[in-house]
């Protein structure tokens, strides 16, 4: 018998091995505890030194918002703008902000944390969803936000409403698989993070975050058709369908299938590829 067969018969397994999928999964499980103390950790260390503290959680969405607003309104004319046009901007900023914060901030979940890479023993995968659970709970206050301006504006509660919170999860799910492609990319290629901002702007302006692509690409059939599988496009749609009413706000119910494909796969997929390399996260350099 091999020292090696000696090992694993006692045992003893290699410190920084990956682990079958299956029990990395059940591991990760386990660990969900020290996901959302870290998560909250890191919430409570972002704004401590900040006089506004938690306030700039929705503050900073809410300056983008209005900028945005400012100029973007003025550009696009009434002509161009959908109805409700403020919330319209509101729901595409804050949506994509927790977006883009998974996508990018998550992208340095692995490399930013060497010291507790190299130092304990815990499954690598902790890092980047602590990452999104921190986004998520920085998120929910948002969505509150949402809710307050909507009634402010003359909207009654209406039962949509409630699509909201499995809206909100199936886009944490789509986030998180995202965040795992990117913090194992960037384990392997250090100037992917150099890269990831200008992908984000990229995003950002094809997504409809300031204007309704229905409107702008009136009778672009094909853009319009590429246009309903972009996912960023969809989850935000999806939001503004539940929270508006009009016919600028009216959403293909095909979306909900859309996002949840998009979901599930991206989820699965990026805890593979994760999980792949798993070995070489102790290796950070």
């Amino acid at each position: 018998m091999s020292l090696a067969e000696y090992a694993v018969q006692e045992g003893l397994h290699k410190v920084g091995g990956r682990p079958p999928f299956g029990a990395y999964i059940r591991d990760v499980w386990r660990h969900r505890p020290f996901i959302y103390r870290l998560a909250k950790y890191r919430i409570e260390s972002e704004n401590g030194r900040n006089r506004l503290g938690m306030a700039w959680v929705v503050l900073k969405p809410m300056i983008q918002a209005g900028i945005y607003g400012a100029v973007f309104g003025l550009l696009l004319g009434s002509a161009a703008r959908p109805d409700n046009y403020i919330l319209f901007l509101v729901i595409g900023v804050f949506f994509f902000h927790f977006f883009t914060d998974c996508f990018t901030s998550g992208a340095k979940s692995i490399t930013r944390n060497a010291n507790l890479v190299q130092s304990l023993n815990f499954p690598r995968m902790s890092l980047p969803l602590a990452l999104v659970t921190q986004r998520l709970l920085q998120f929910v206050p948002m969505i509150g936000v949402i809710l307050i301006l909507v009634l402010v504006s003359g909207f009654r509660p209406r039962v949509e409403w409630l699509e909201l919170v499995p809206l909100v999860a199936l886009f944490t799910l789509f986030n998180a698989g995202l965040t795992m492609f990117t913090a194992r990319l960037t384990v392997h290629l250090r100037d992917l993070t150099q890269l990831l901002p200008f992908v984000s702007r990229l995003l950002f302006y094809t997504s409809g975050v300031f204007f309704s692509i229905d409107k702008r690409f009136q009778g672009h059939d094909t853009f319009l058709a590429i246009a309903a599988f972009q996912p960023i496009h969809e989850f935000m749609s999806l939001a503004r369908g539940a929270l508006l009413v009009g016919p600028d706000h009216d959403v293909p119910s095909e979306f909900w299938l859309y996002a949840t494909v998009w979901s599930v796969v991206v989820f699965v997929a990026g805890s593979i590829f994760f999980w792949a390399a798993e070995e070489r996260y102790g290796r950070v350099d």
